[in-house]
């Protein structure tokens, strides 16, 4: 991210075991200010108002889809200058075990 570049591969690469919130805050480290941080955080719950809703249910319970957004919405919390997405549409999972 030093450069302004973020990518979203393929496949929902979220943290399962972690929150929504987590997740998000995981986008948000190359961002310093704790201010600046919650101020980027909430155009995301606009964009992604499910996100909001789900904001404390693990990131391996959302659906694909879900994942997906939240994979999108972390990487846009890093104020990339260029997001490059693998297959944005794509919402398979893997299937549970």
């Amino acid at each position: 991210m030093a450069r302004g570049l973020v990518q979203v591969p393929k496949g929902q690469r979220i943290f399962a075991g972690l929150t929504v919130e987590e997740n998000l805050d995981a986008g948000a480290l190359t961002v310093r200010s704790p201010t600046v941080r919650e101020r980027t955080r909430r155009p995301m719950h606009e964009l992604f108002p499910l996100l909001a809703e789900r904001r404390r249910a693990r990131g391996g319970t959302l659906s694909g889809g879900e994942q997906q957004m939240l994979a999108i919405a972390r990487a846009l919390l890093a104020q990339p200058k260029l997001l490059l997405l693998d297959e944005p549409s794509s919402s398979s999972r893997r299937p549970a075990r």
